[in-house]
């Protein structure tokens, strides 16, 4: 035989577990040189050495005959796409998975494969490793229907806003009349903190499906962070219109209009929403800062201790709270709250300015100009922290460092605006689970 089969069939042999040595197929055992050159081969009793190598032939064949049903099992055992499929439908996906693998071991660049795969993994929520195998899946055919707009889901599932906006870019493109790509590309835009484009996007989004309170509510919320206000003021109009008794819409339509410069306005909203939510956390805060910025201080004060009554560390009720009485120059009694607000939450912008003013006063400079930098790093747009510093530069004779700072507030004489929906949250609201 020649050795390339004599070693085939001694593996496929050896893995059926049957010992079998093919050198006995030569008569004899005699190599196929020594067997013709052997004194015995014409031998009288030739006919019954031929009758014995007849035997061996015959129970080689025998033997082969019974490996060929395992060898035809052993072919039939090997992982489809059909069988990970079938598992699929009974639910079974670990064992899809398996099967997947497998399949995509065998043949590595089988993209379909391994988009199936990707949706198993994405179905199990093992959304790192479908992100994966979705890019691979893509690095072999970008052309895979729907694969884009997976990729996309297994990024936002994870929080990777900014990661899915590309593939659900790319699958608004290919089917622009796809509204769950539009709507979780602007869902992504907003999560990534990208507010224009996520407007843009959300209000196609809204058009489509004008019910869809949730969608409209970020859509607002957009609007809002990206200072449209007359894009938000309209979207709370629609929201107020389809669910009258929300004290959410009351909310986020006075954060509108104190945006666009109507604070008493904006304050008649949260009034309505402290009526049909009074225990709802921020609501009373909020009318309180509204009342605050018009220097109604004893207004903001009932709402800020309401807000207290909810939530004893509630850091920015204390911090304002501070403030109105550091405006009606009762140190002793600022401090405390100021400083229990820095204990609640440490980047409260507002605490440390009043801190810094009050230690100023006191001549303890080193601990004033400590805590007037820690207010600029938090918002250094603002020029009123400058001015402080300047202030005690100057008093300390350090007129270098004076000048800088007063330059620094001619610079910012425009000051930021400082709108409710800021001063209620450093960060707009999540994303709806």
């Amino acid at each position: 035989m020649p050795n390339g089969w004599r070693f085939y069939w001694q593996w496929r042999l050896g893995t059926a577990g049957i010992s079998l040595d093919l050198n006995s197929l030569n008569p004899l055992n005699l190599s196929p040189k020594d067997a013709r050159s052997s004194p015995n081969r014409r031998s009288p009793d030739g006919r019954e050495r031929r009758q014995s190598y007849l035997t061996i032939w015959l129970n080689t064949v025998a033997a082969l005959a019974l490996l060929l049903p395992g060898l035809a099992l052993a072919q039939s055992s090997v992982p489809t796409p059909a069988e990970a499929i079938s598992l699929e439908q009974q639910g079974k996906l670990a064992e899809a998975v398996k099967v997947w693998q497998s399949v995509i071991q065998r043949n590595p660049r089988d993209a379909a494969a391994l988009a199936s795969l990707g949706v198993d993994y994405s179905k199990l929520q093992k959304y790192p490793e479908a992100a994966a195998t979705y890019r691979k899946a893509l690095a072999l055919d970008s052309r895979l229907a729907g694969i884009q707009l997976n990729l996309g889901l297994a990024e936002f599932k994870q929080g990777h806003f900014e990661a899915g906006i590309a593939p659900f870019a790319a699958a608004l493109a290919a089917q622009p009349e796809n509204l769950q790509a539009r709507g979780l590309l602007g869902m992504s835009y907003y999560g990534a903190g990208r507010f224009a484009e996520a407007s843009k996007q959300l209000e196609l989004a809204a058009k489509a499906e004008p019910d869809n309170l949730q969608l409209r509510q970020v859509l607002a919320q957009s609007c809002l962070w990206a200072k449209n206000y007359d894009c938000a003021l309209e979207e709370f109009r629609q929201i107020q219109l389809r669910d009258p008794g929300s004290a959410a819409a009351h909310v986020l339509m006075g954060d509108a209009l104190d945006g666009l410069g109507r604070t008493p306005e904006a304050i008649s909203e949260f009034e309505q929403a402290v009526k049909v939510a009074p225990r709802e956390p921020n609501v009373h805060f909020g009318l309180g800062y509204l009342h605050w910025k018009l220097k109604q201080y004893d207004e903001a004060e009932v709402e800020f201790k309401s807000e207290l009554a909810l939530d004893a560390d509630h850091p920015q009720a204390l911090a304002y709270l501070g403030d109105i009485e550091m405006q009606r120059n009762d140190t002793e009694a600022a401090v405390p709250l100021l400083k229990k607000a820095l204990q609640a939450h440490n980047e409260i912008r507002i605490a440390y300015l009043d801190l810094g003013a009050i230690l100023t006063e006191q001549r303890q400079y080193p601990a004033a100009i400590s805590a007037l930098k820690r207010a600029v790093e938090l918002d250094p747009e603002q020029p009123d922290a400058h001015y402080r510093l300047g202030r005690i530069y100057q008093a300390t004779g350090k007129q270098t460092a004076a000048q800088k700072e007063f330059t620094r507030v001619r610079e910012l004489h425009e000051k930021a605006e400082d709108d409710v929906a800021r001063k209620m949250s450093k960060a707009p609201p999540p994303l709806p689970q």
